[in-house]
């Protein structure tokens, strides 16, 4: 099932049917530890409002104003070697060797509900930047309790030159303005996605893809359970919260994004999450 955030409240998507879900807040909705059991008893039991078809092609952001996004950094081996590459001149090109290959993995604070954006919104460059990249990424959206209920996608847009530089320059390359996208909907399940689970990148720039690349979740070295058995460790999330697990597909060194870029990233079973970069 789809779960989307709209301007008609929360609706679901199943089996080419869309069912109003009633009386609920979305803040509610996401931090219910039984949502794909709750949701499987609604499209059973309720009539599909289909007439509500329309308001899927214009979803708003998949998260609460109350929420936050975190990420994972180097969970794939091309992470890995693109992070080293980057810093070597400055002398950390080793401790991206170290995060991969460590117990503790990479987490950080990403973006709050007023940096980020949904699909179709468009996301910002930093001006002081000149090596801009998409991270697209599987973004698990995780209940107060750390219990994941659903998958999203995520792009973690990031400044390669900055983090480069200094690795100590993380939020600056990470956090600001417009610097997170998550949506289009919420894909809930019980059960964890399959390990050949596509990832795929696309970014046309004047009608033409200069960027085209995919991934597999197979590839990623840390679970999903993993990742956020580490971020609930001292620490609470009392609103639940969006966790991006890293990127596996890194542009050409020479590559970074342009004004009206738009940037495209598929996974299975979730859908295409699309936005266009700007100043």
């Amino acid at each position: 099932m789809l779960l989307y955030r709209t301007a008609q409240g929360p609706l679901v998507q199943h089996a080419h049917h869309v069912y109003r879900v009633p009386e609920h807040s979305w803040l509610d909705l996401v931090n219910n530890d039984q949502l794909p059991d709750y949701l499987s008893q609604l499209v059973a039991n309720e009539s599909p409002c289909d007439n509500l078809a329309d308001e899927l092609a214009r979803p708003l952001i998949p998260m609460d104003h109350e929420q936050e996004i975190w990420a994972a950094g180097v969970t794939y081996y091309r992470s890995r070697t693109a992070r080293m590459e980057e810093s070597h001149e400055a002398g950390g090109g080793s401790f991206y060797d170290r995060v991969y290959n460590a117990a503790r993995p990479e987490l950080f604070f990403k973006a709050t509900y007023y940096r980020s954006v949904g699909p179709g919104d468009s996301m910002h460059l930093r001006s002081d930047s000149k090596w801009i990249v998409p991270e697209p990424e599987l973004t698990l959206v995780v209940t107060r309790t750390g219990t994941i209920v659903g998958y999203t996608i995520g792009n973690d847009l990031s400044c390669r030159d900055i983090e480069g530089e200094n690795p100590l320059y993380l939020p600056q390359a990470k956090t600001f303005r417009r610097c997170a996208s998550v949506g289009p909907a919420i894909y809930v399940t019980n059960a964890p996605l399959p390990p050949d689970t596509q990832i795929r990148l696309t970014i046309p720039r004047n009608n033409l893809p200069i960027v085209e690349d995919s991934t597999r979740l197979d590839q990623m070295k840390r679970s999903p359970a993993e990742l956020v058995n580490y971020l609930f460790r001292e620490n609470a999330h009392r609103h639940g919260c969006l966790l991006m697990t890293g990127t596996g597909i890194i542009p050409a060194d020479d590559f970074c994004l342009q004004d009206n870029d738009i940037v495209e990233i598929e996974i299975d079973n979730i859908g295409t999450l699309r936005n266009t970069m700007t100043p």
